[in-house]
């Protein structure tokens, strides 16, 4: 996409963003819509996706030395107007002698302030200068946060001030400062896909969605997910995306399965004070804790019942502690699940411990479509379906996708024979597929080819070519089947009849109920339809028995002639 340029210096700011874009973030691994990667600052590499905690510039809890030291903190964020306010008189002034924090250091504007305020005593451009002067290496431009329950009217003047803030800004923007483009709108997504579209035609090489925070606050994750997702899929691909106030283990998998690469948040020092213990399932208050479920340092130190009685500031020191653990372990829990392909399944187990998770991620079953597109094609991992959630893996739609535009049957191929799933993968390597082959081998005509055939949930049918396929040979699914998976698996099976004709199916089935169904199904579907359908049911379909009376039953099949 091509920007709008309207003078010499920002053409050459432009210019050397891009460039700087080009060189600043690689992504490494991939799995759904979320990445690891390596952002490249001034300050050293930053692999995302990662936590950075809020960082009070004036007092803080636990110094931003030991967050390094100890909690494998690569980066914090600290607030830029609140160290201009305090510290902005003196000369040579750097973030990171301030702080005494080696690592990356990223500068939010203010804008907090304004929104809890009104109003702060600044200008974009000068906020910039500043961020400039005390060497930040991730710096946010003054941005108008848009809230929560703001009218549509309020919220577009939210969208067109940031845009405004933004394109002053771009001509003052460095080249050693990864700036930040915020994204507004609130909980309207035709607002959030607009600012989304103008922000990039701006040079920031890090984009951010803003105003989030009440809405996790309030556990309406699946607005969330609307909001995510309509930032995600209106700027470019290439640039890293900043989640403004996620700081909550619980929201982490989702978040990063969506593309969000960076996230922030003083939720583990504020909770603290609330006496709130941190989990990657939810938030527990000290009163209901027995045992520590967590084996952080801190957890490991002490006993549950010893939290009630400490004096006020000690226990505060502890969760404090504590829920910054949390937050970094479970990052690193949601990487490992990227580097191994495993994010879905991570994400299926943590939306099952509260239902607004659950509902996010029913809502985010209904992208399935992006998030196939934007996953990796192969991974070698074994695919598990667990029930109807696991429907919307990428690995199903992908397959559902080529099988219905891109396969059709062995040209000569008019006799479908449809068997169930042998006991092992791949079903073609299976001893049960031999001792068919075995059977029907004296099986010839000149008019019958037969096509082999399976019936699995979910895929429904999988021809006998495509078995030592991926995800076709390393899959495994739940028993008993759940309604949504068994009509699911059915649906699949119809959709590959009425596309495939074939002059005769002979249907080799068990008595379990997916056979049973799949047969109506199957004659619903051959009404009308010069198909001659056998069908040849056994308790057992591979016993031996069973395979003879298939191939003595296949020998009397019957040429169709047609008037």
């Amino acid at each position: 996409m091509k920007y709008k340029v309207d003078t010499p210096s920002q053409r050459r700011i432009m210019l050397n963003t891009e460039m700087v874009v080009a060189l600043s973030f690689e992504v490494k691994q991939r799995d759904l819509m979320g990445r690891i990667g390596r952002l490249k600052t001034r300050s050293g590499i930053l692999e995302t996706p990662a936590f950075l905690p809020v960082v009070n510039p004036i007092s803080q809890i636990i110094p931003p030395k030991r967050m390094l030291e100890e909690f494998k903190c690569k980066a914090v964020i600290t607030n830029s107007y609140i160290i201009k306010r305090h510290f902005g008189h003196l000369e040579d002034l750097d973030a990171h002698s301030l702080l005494e924090f080696q690592g990356v250091i990223a500068t939010d504007s203010g804008a907090y302030q304004i929104l809890e305020y009104g109003k702060i005593d600044t200008s974009p451009k000068e906020i910039v200068e500043f961020q400039k002067k005390i060497r930040s290496d991730i710096a946010v431009i003054l941005d108008q946060p848009t809230g929560w329950e703001t009218d549509y009217n309020t919220a577009l003047w939210t969208v067109k001030k940031t845009l405004e803030h933004a394109r002053e800004s771009v001509p003052l923007m460095d080249d050693d400062t990864l700036w930040v483009g915020p994204i507004q709108g609130g909980e309207f997504t035709n607002l959030i896909r607009y600012s989304a579209h103008e922000m990039s035609r701006l040079p920031f090489p890090i984009h951010a969605l803003g105003s989030p925070t009440p809405i996790m606050e309030r556990y309406h994750f699946p607005r969330l997910v609307d909001m995510v997702m309509t930032a995600k899929l209106n700027i470019t691909p290439d640039k890293p995306l900043h989640l403004f106030g996620a700081g909550h283990p619980m929201i982490f998998p989702l978040a990063v399965a969506m593309g969000c690469d960076m996230f922030d948040s003083a939720a583990y020092a504020l909770f603290s004070k609330d006496d709130r213990y941190m989990t990657p399932t939810g938030t527990m208050k000290i009163d209901d804790l027995s045992y520590f479920p967590c084996s952080c340092p801190a957890c490991r130190k002490r006993e549950a019942s010893e939290l009630r009685e400490m004096l006020k500031h000690e226990r505060e020191k502890f969760l404090t502690e504590h829920n910054l653990y949390a937050c970094m372990a479970e990052m690193d829990t949601v990487k490992q699940a990227v580097a191994e392909g495993d994010l879905w399944r991570l994400l299926e187990s943590r939306s099952r411990a509260h239902p607004a998770l659950a509902s996010a991620f029913r809502k985010l079953a209904e992208y399935k479509n992006v998030i196939e597109e934007n996953s990796p094609s192969y991974d070698g991992r074994g695919v598990y379906i667990f029930d109807f959630w696991s429907l919307s893996r990428p690995e199903v739609v992908r397959h559902t996708h080529k099988i219905e535009s891109n396969y059709t049957p062995p040209k000569a191929a008019n006799l479908l024979l449809l068997v169930p799933a042998p006991e092992t993968k791949p079903y073609t390597s299976s001893h049960q597929f031999k001792s068919l082959l075995e059977n029907i081998e004296e099986f010839s005509s000149r008019h019958w080819k037969i096509h082999i055939c399976f019936y699995a949930p979910p895929f429904g049918i999988i021809p006998s070519e495509l078995a030592e396929t991926y995800p076709l040979s390393q899959f495994e699914t739940a028993e008993p089947l759940d309604k949504e998976t068994l009509e699911f698996t059915i649906m699949q099976i119809r959709k590959y009849i009425e596309r495939n004709k074939y002059d005769a199916i002979f249907f080799h089935r068990g008595t379990e109920k997916l056979g049973i169904l799949a047969e109506k199904s199957i004659k619903k579907c051959l009404k009308g339809r010069n198909t001659k359908f056998t069908v040849n049911s056994n308790l057992d379909p591979w016993k031996d028995e069973a395979l003879e009376n298939l191939a003595k039953r296949l020998n009397n099949l019957k040429i169709i002639t047609y008037s």
